[in-house]
């Protein structure tokens, strides 16, 4: 049976933690041009794009709640599968390409304890690329009841800033809001080793929803 992560209604659509420094300045921008299009045409062509910008904006930072479904593993985003490697420890890596127009907002693969949370600079090369690997990064463990269990968000060419929601040592609830990456990029979750994954590349996820692993 699927379970509720939030108290708020079903189809509520809120803003992402962590949107304001990008949204507030453009919906001012837009509101401002808005009002000043009547009196002068230059406003009036400057209203068009900037509103249509603030427009993007809040559908870049939506945050819809969730049903959370029960499983194993759940996918922390929303995207499509990239890749599925078998790693040289025995664990699988899934990696989760996120598009500007996927949510941005990732969620906890499972529920536990967060042990670490590492920030790693690094560069900006399009996520799709693989070389993002060396991309700036956040790197996630969590004490699970399947052991240490690793996600990272990788940064991309356009997404330079990750908004980690939660520090070490919080226990989170298994499909909890844990971080935002702004404008996508790319997540990888960590299966451990014994755990057949259930997803195939180029299939579409959704956090909180697609089941990760087969039982």
């Amino acid at each position: 049976m699927p379970h509720s992560s939030s108290s708020a209604p079903r189809g509520r659509v809120r803003l992402a933690r962590g949107a304001s420094p990008w949204l507030l300045p453009t919906v001012a921008t837009a509101a401002v041009s808005l009002t000043r299009a009547r009196r002068s045409g230059r406003w009036a062509a400057l209203a068009v794009p900037t509103t249509a910008l603030a427009a993007g904006m809040l559908w870049f930072f939506r945050d819809p709640e969730r049903e959370i479904t029960r499983g194993r593993v759940i996918s922390p985003a929303d995207g499509v599968v990239q890749s599925i490697m078998p790693w040289k420890d025995g664990r699988t890596r899934v990696a989760i390409f996120m598009s500007p127009l996927n949510v941005h907002v990732n969620r906890a693969p499972l529920a536990g304890t967060v042990t670490s949370v590492e920030h790693i600079p690094g560069g900006f090369i399009p996520a799709f690329n693989k070389e993002s690997e060396n991309n700036e990064r956040v790197v996630w463990h969590f004490d699970t009841e399947l052991g240490d269990i690793e996600m990272v968000q990788i940064a991309g060419a356009v997404a330079r800033r990750i908004v980690p929601y939660v520090p070490q040592n919080t226990k989170v609830e298994q499909g909890e809001r844990i971080g935002l990456i702004r404008f996508g990029s790319r997540v990888d979750i960590y299966l451990p080793e014994g755990v057949e994954v259930a997803v195939e590349v180029g299939q579409a996820t959704t956090a909180g929803v697609t089941r990760l692993d087969r039982d």
